[in-house]
């Protein structure tokens, strides 16, 4: 399929009618803020990626993991109501 200037002046001047102007350019700038955002953001993630692989962000583990209680009822309030209180 081979789209020559006509053809593609033809699709703008539809999509000209039908949109407008105006809402032409708030596509027109969302677009460009969502690209914009999609590189940063693939920017970042390299970033974080290459401060991962140098080991800046390791999570060592030193000592022994927090032991904890564990609750315990009252064997009469279960007892007198048949049920926890």
């Amino acid at each position: 399929m081979d789209f020559d200037f006509k053809t593609l002046l033809v699709i703008l001047v539809v999509v000209l009618i039908i949109f407008g102007g105006k809402k032409l350019r708030s596509i027109g700038d969302d677009l460009g803020h969502a690209v914009r955002g999609f590189k940063r953001a693939m920017n970042e993630g390299e970033k974080d990626e290459t401060d991962a692989s140098a080991g800046s962000r390791q999570i060592r583990s030193e000592g022994t993991d927090a032991e904890f209680s564990e609750t315990k009822t009252s064997s009469s309030q279960t007892s007198k109501t048949g049920r926890n209180a």
